[in-house]
This record gives structure tokens, C-alpha cells and sequence, in this order.
């Protein structure tokens, strides 16, 4: 009973849990004499058994350890809300060559487009420096965790000693994070679902810049969501009006009768950071002490 008295059996979280530990029979299970029975993968633990965990039948339970565990981890952090930053990963920083450009033309715009890569940048700066005043409980930077947009906005926060978060997901390109998304904090996905869940969970306010098909994606999962009271309304922020409105005819979309003409009243159009803060700002009621 010694053993049970000196609180080696409470979990982390202070539970009294007198059952064996999984991962002392997974080390366990790793030194067992080698025989034919106990080389069979069907031998192996099953929670230990990568082979098994993605079997096609398995499907429902991956989805379930992606939400569960950047769950787990951003309630560990104490992160309770987040702005969250959408933009395209092919938009350099000011004075870097377009890596993307497939032709003059592209190269053109996307190496004018770096301004937004700047603002970004600059309101990532301003929303962290006002979270820095919940202890960085309250308005944490979330971005994709790529380059371009999503880089500027990890770096503003970084810049000011910030966490920030970035959710990646395993693409043909852009895999690695950049660095400047907080290590802890930076996190993989397989499922496209499960990471847009994760954008929206705890976002406060949603800033669009320029960006290509991921961007239109997150964008329009966002304000579907919004019109159809899915979610709550919140900010959200489509950086250039000029962009948009040349890549989307929404006045055209309410004049045809596919969306009610109040539909436009869910979209905000920024031309600067400073701009983007004062609408999350005016939103919440934030005032004069938002002002970082």
C-alpha cells in the first residue's frame, strides 16, 4: 500500500488513477522476447500500432485525435480566443523575389502584393501586443502556419514576444512551418475539416488578405457559417477592397437574389493594420484602452 499512499498514482490533473499507465506496458511491449507470435502486427498494442491507426476503417477515430489534440494543447495553454489570419502563402516579404511567379506578369503582382505581407505583419503586432494584457489569453494570433500571409502574421507576434499559433496541414508544398510560429504551438493536420474547425473554434475576429483557392475556402466557410448562424458574428476583415471586389462581384451576387442584400453587411474591407485593429476594437467595445 506504500506505494498507493505517496501519490504516484495521480494523474496529471490530480485524478487518483490506480490503473496501470499505457505508456509503461507500450515500453513493455518493446522488450518482449522476439518469437513468431510476438513479431505478428497483430500482436501489437493496438494504440501502438501505426499500421492499424490508419486503416481506412479507422477514419472516424484520426478525426477524432485531430480535434482532440490541438484541443487538448491550446486548453493546456490557457488560450481562450484567437484572431485568426487567412492570406496567400505565395505573397513575399517587401524585397524578396516572387518564389511562385510563373511569368512576368505574376511576378508584377505578386511582388506589389508584399505590401499586405507588411500589414499583416503589422496587425499581427498590434493584436498581440493588446493580448500581451491577458497574459496572451485573449486575441492570440492563429494563422496556417506557411509562408507568405500566413508567415507575416506568426512574425508580427514573434516580433513582440508573442505566442502565435500555426495550424499546417501535409501539402505537395508549403509543408514546413515557418519559423516563427511558437514550437509548442505549431501543429500538423491530415484532414482539411478538422484544421478549419480549429481556425474558427475560437476566433474573435478573421482577417482575409489576398490569397488564392485555400484563402477563398477559409474566407467562405467562415461567412457561410456567419449567414447561416452556425456561428456567432464576429469581424470579418477582407484586407484591399479593390482585390475583392475585382475577384468577387458580391453587389452582383445580392442584385442576382443569391444572397440577401443585408448578406453584404457581414464583410468589412481594410486598407491597413491600423484600420483592422480599429474594427475588432469598435466590435467588442474595446475603446481607448484597446489601442496598443
Amino acid at each position: 500500500m506504500a506505494k498507493l499512499k505517496n501519490g504516484r498514482h495521480r494523474r496529471n490533473d490530480g485524478v487518483w488513477d490506480p490503473l496501470k499507465d499505457s505508456k509503461a506496458d507500450r515500453r513493455s511491449a518493446e522488450v518482449v522476447p522476439r518469437t513468431p507470435q510476438s513479431e505478428s502486427p497483430s500482436y501489437r498494442l493496438a494504440y501502438a500500432d501505426n499500421d492499424f491507426l490508419c486503416r481506412e476503417e479507422l477514419r472516424p477515430i484520426r478525426l477524432q485525435l485531430e480535434l482532440l489534440k490541438t484541443e487538448m494543447i491550446l486548453t493546456e495553454r490557457n488560450i481562450k480566443s484567437t484572431v485568426v489570419m487567412f492570406g496567400g502563402a505565395r505573397i513575399p516579404a517587401p524585397g524578396q523575389s516572387a518564389w511562385a511567379a510563373r511569368n512576368a506578369l505574376q511576378k508584377q503582382n505578386l511582388e506589389a502584393a508584399s505590401v499586405y505581407y507588411e500589414e499583416a505583419r503589422k496587425f499581427a503586432r498590434l493584436c498581440s501586443e493588446f493580448s500581451a494584457r491577458s497574459t496572451y489569453q485573449e486575441y492570440v494570433v492563429v494563422t496556417g502556419g506557411g509562408p507568405g500571409v500566413m508567415e507575416a502574421g506568426n512574425r508580427g507576434a514573434s516580433e513582440v514576444g508573442a505566442p502565435s499559433v500555426g495550424l499546417n496541414i501535409v501539402l505537395p508544398h508549403e509543408q514546413a512551418p515557418n519559423p516563427y510560429v511558437t514550437p509548442e504551438l505549431s501543429f500538423n493536420f491530415h484532414y482539411f475539416a478538422i484544421r478549419k474547425m480549429h481556425f474558427l473554434m475560437r476566433a474573435k475576429a478573421i482577417a482575409i488578405f489576398p490569397g488564392g483557392f485555400g484563402t477563398l475556402d477559409e474566407f467562405f466557410e467562415a461567412v457561410t457559417l456567419i449567414q447561416t448562424k452556425r456561428m456567432a458574428p464576429i469581424p470579418l476583415i477582407l484586407f484591399s477592397k479593390s482585390f475583392w471586389h475585382g475577384m468577387i462581384n458580391f453587389d452582383g451576387l445580392a442584385e442576382f437574389g443569391t444572397i440577401a442584400p443585408e448578406d453584404l453587411n457581414l464583410l468589412q474591407f481594410a486598407e491597413t493594420a491600423e484600420d483592422a485593429w480599429r474594427i475588432v476594437a469598435d466590435f467588442y467595445d474595446l475603446n481607448e484602452e484597446a489601442a496598443p
